[in-house]
């Protein structure tokens, strides 16, 4: 046989390039993740629990509460479609589809969840109060430096015009400002550097108490919060937290503000 004639080193090198490599290996315990993380939000201001789901899979175990956030969970990337149920039922009330658009734009929405990349989707009412709608946030996890902590800050309180979210420890500082219905504080959707990191930043803070407060950008009067978790807010060292707004259900003109602190990972 061939295989004979060849000097022994040659014949090693072709047994040896027989092994199956890890790329190929299903069971590889070393291969790169193939999900994205996300953690989903019930900012829709009714008061009934919402599962979610990319496509048919339900990816929420438990159903998520108005107001509160899952984990983050593991999830399809790239171009996804995201759909929404109430506890309930089994219609979809809302779908989305993200990664549909290769820029970042107001109409055709942010590019899909990315591999191995951390996410937040929120489940909230267009402007218009009439429809329900999806947004989703890229999450930069990064550490905040000691003694500080981060914060994102998002405003889904319809009917309520823009905002700024001041600190009144040590003076009046403005945190974010003009913070328009269904955007984020600093939320970039296009830009000549735009990176993933882009739509909904995180800024960093002073840990403690900021003694939060919101003031209308035009008036710079304070809003009163029906439901207020922001103003005796404490943030820990090292945390990253978003703060969001929303309508009280069945009411008008009665805001909420509330508080996440991000999932740990």
């Amino acid at each position: 046989m061939l295989i004979k004639s060849l000097p022994v080193y040659l014949i090693l090198l072709v047994l040896g390039s027989c092994k199956k490599t890890d790329y190929l290996d299903i069971n590889a315990a070393n291969r790169p993740s193939l999900t994205a993380r996300i953690s989903f939000v019930n900012a829709r201001p009714v008061n009934t629990d919402l599962y979610f789901w990319t496509f048919t899979t339900k990816v929420t175990a438990a159903p998520v509460a108005l107001n509160t956030a899952s984990g983050y969970l593991d999830a399809q990337y790239g171009s996804v479609q995201i759909n929404v149920t109430q506890s309930s039922g089994t219609s979809y009330i809302v779908s989305r589809e993200f990664g549909n658009s290769a820029t970042f734009s107001a109409s055709g929405g942010p590019n899909g969840p990315i591999a191995t990349y951390y996410h937040t989707v929120f489940a909230a009412r267009t402007a218009d109060g009439l429809k329900d709608s999806l947004v989703l946030f890229y999450d930069d996890l990064t550490p905040p430096p000691a003694g500080k902590a981060k914060i994102r800050f998002i405003h889904f309180a319809n009917g309520l015009a823009p905002v700024d979210l001041v600190s009144t420890s040590g003076g009046d500082n403005t945190v974010f400002a003009g913070v328009a219905y269904g955007w984020a504080g600093n939320e970039v959707l296009s830009s000549p550097t735009v990176n993933v990191w882009s739509l909904g930043p995180f800024v960093t803070i002073n840990a403690g108490k900021p003694g939060f407060t919101l003031r209308s950008t035009t008036t710079k009067a304070t809003i009163a919060l029906t439901d207020d978790q922001i103003s005796n807010l404490t943030l820990q060292d090292g945390k990253i937290y978003t703060i969001f707004l929303n309508s009280i259900p069945g009411t008008t003109g009665q805001f909420g503000a509330y508080v996440l602190t991000q999932p740990a990972l």
